[in-house]
């Protein structure tokens, strides 16, 4: 009996093609301490450390990783910028957020939000200001935030911070759209976001939410600008059809089974609640098969709900 439907889109392994519910436990089967040994090895050898792919020779290899590493984002020339505001008359589908915190408290370790910066796909600033504490500041953390007190003195209230921040990402939409399905508010992508939701005191639904990670301390520009080419790069993944499934130049973008974005308020998004419990019952496992869906949600499909808010 097959347990269950593979989607196209799902990461899959170069040598052994084993299927992998995410990028992270597909590099724990190559590079894990517990990883595949005949897998290992070949990735060891002819695999890129990035995205990976595995590929037939050194040569191929070379050429890929010229293209697959990125280069390191121009530097904000702003040393005591004050807050900023960019055009928000274009709405770009994703936006990249970063937020730089500073110690509070009587040891310091107290997160405060200090520095906020959001920028659009094409890496122009959105939003940045330096933010007003609510209490004392213990210790700047100067040596990773390159923030003193003189950054912060005429800082932005975090009150009327976070209301620029979700004006800028709902975009005019309402909450309850929001909240449902997304409507036309912008999906986020960033460094930890939640420590920084926390910081802010503010929160996002999770299903606008994408790439959520953390790469050490950098310049709030910086960050938004390297996460946001990984999220464009992995939007950017071209998988083959598979007998119908998956996205492919045959499957429209409209089709509930494909968009992330219908299926939240679409029953259709589990195609066994189209039958009774004793007709499931019924089925022979081949029968439960053929109507199967994977759950997994590519990050390409964001590309359907950018379509899609064009004609809203």
């Amino acid at each position: 009996m097959r347990e269950s439907y593979h989607s196209v889109h799902q990461p899959r392994c170069g040598v052994c093609q084993k299927h992998c519910k995410s990028f992270e436990s597909l590099r724990e089967h190559l590079s894990g301490p517990l990883a595949k040994a005949n897998c290992a090895m070949v990735f060891s050898n002819r695999g890129c450390d990035l995205c990976l792919k595995v590929f037939d020779n050194l040569s191929s290899l070379n050429d890929h990783q010229e293209t697959c590493y990125f280069l390191a984002p121009p530097p904000l020339f702003h040393d005591m910028m004050d807050s900023v505001e960019g055009d928000r008359s274009r709405r770009p589908s994703a936006i990249a957020m970063d937020c730089e915190m500073v110690g509070g408290g009587i040891d310091g370790t107290l997160n405060l939000c200090a520095r906020v910066c959001l920028i659009d796909e094409d890496e122009n600033i959105i939003f940045h200001t330096y933010v007003q504490p609510q209490i004392a500041v213990t210790n700047y953390r100067y040596e990773v935030t390159g923030l003193t007190e003189d950054h912060l003195k005429d800082g932005m209230p975090l009150k009327e911070v976070k209301e620029k921040i979700l004006e800028i990402l709902y975009y005019q939409e309402t909450i309850t759209r929001v909240r449902l399905f997304g409507g036309k508010a912008r999906l986020l992508v960033g460094h930890d976001l939640e420590h920084d939701f926390k910081c802010l005191n503010m929160c996002y639904p999770d299903h606008l939410l994408r790439y959520d990670i953390q790469m050490g301390v950098h310049d709030p520009y910086e960050d938004c600008v390297s996460v946001m080419r990984i999220y464009k790069r992995m939007r950017a993944q071209e998988h083959p059809s598979e007998q119908g499934h998956g996205r492919s130049p045959s499957v429209s973008v409209n089709d509930d089974i494909y968009d992330p974005w219908r299926l939240i308020t679409s029953h259709k998004h589990n195609p066994f609640w189209d039958w009774s419990m004793q007709e499931l019952v019924e089925m022979s496992p081949d029968e439960l098969y053929k109507i199967s869906r994977s759950n997994y949600q590519c990050w390409c499909l964001d590309l359907n709900r950018t379509t899609d808010l064009r004609y809203e």
